[in-house]
């Protein structure tokens, strides 16, 4: 998958689904899209307008890839802090995401990416700028009146964005899981395997060093989310390659 798809496939679990909660100032919102935004965006289309809770998949991405992705300049940006400039544009808009970006690479803040920033972040660490721009948003979302609502869901979002945008600009794999899930059986399962079979297994080792790779490319930074991002990754891979060792029974 490209590096939209992908940031997509995490920044999707963050926005969940329906929410409209009294103290967001964004009102009804589905999958991150609150009504206003997927109002213009059915208007822009020809489109009648529609209760949010209906929005499209397919409608979901073209929101993000346009309204987001592309006016941040994410095929643009190093890998990781990609994710890192669209998660908080979603989250607190286009123009303040870059300001963020602007300035954790020492360039005038005018809330629009364009040559001299890009430039700016070629000359600089990914995981530096990453970092820069962590730190204006947690003290940016600290001085809003909602803070005392989401603290809690804010900290959590952006430690994690933080952890993972840093994770992929050093190269490490997506964090969703490269193994397939396997569909539950009917009845008695008798067949479990055991530990030498999932040594034995070609699927499971391969299972197993992608794993290794992606443990270590977390683990590397510093911190209890790197830590918890891991211990995450060695779980699912140990369940992954049960079920790749069962389905071989």
């Amino acid at each position: 998958m490209d590096r939209f798809e992908r940031s997509m496939s995490v920044l999707a679990a963050h926005e969940g689904g329906y929410s409209n909660h009294p103290a967001d100032p964004g009102g009804a919102t589905m999958k991150g899209v609150t009504k206003r935004v997927y109002d213009a965006h059915r208007k822009a289309n020809d489109q009648a307008v529609q209760d949010v809770r209906k929005i499209t998949d397919a409608e979901v991405y073209e929101i993000y890839r346009a309204q987001y992705w592309d006016r941040v300049r994410g095929d643009e940006l190093p890998a990781g802090l990609a994710y890192c400039v669209f998660d908080a544009a979603v989250n607190s808009g286009v123009s303040q995401a870059a300001k963020w970006l602007q300035r954790a690479v020492g360039v005038a803040d005018d809330g629009a990416i364009g040559a001299m920033t890009l430039a700016a972040v070629g000359q600089r660490d990914a995981a530096s700028i990453i970092d820069g721009i962590c730190d204006q948003r947690m003290a940016f979302m600290k001085r809003l009146k909602q803070w005392i609502a989401f603290k809690n869901g804010w900290t959590r979002r952006v430690s994690e964005v933080r952890a993972q945008s840093k994770a992929w600009a050093k190269g490490a794999p997506p964090a969703v899981s490269a193994v397939p899930s396997q569909p539950q059986a009917s009845g008695d399962v008798t067949n479990a395997a055991t530990t030498k079979d999932m040594l034995q297994s070609p699927s499971a080792i391969t299972a197993i060093g992608g794993a290794v790779g992606s443990v270590a490319a977390v683990a590397s930074g510093d911190g209890p989310v790197q830590y918890a991002l891991a211990a995450v990754l060695v779980v699912a891979a140990l369940v992954g390659v049960w079920l790749l060792v069962r389905s071989k029974k």
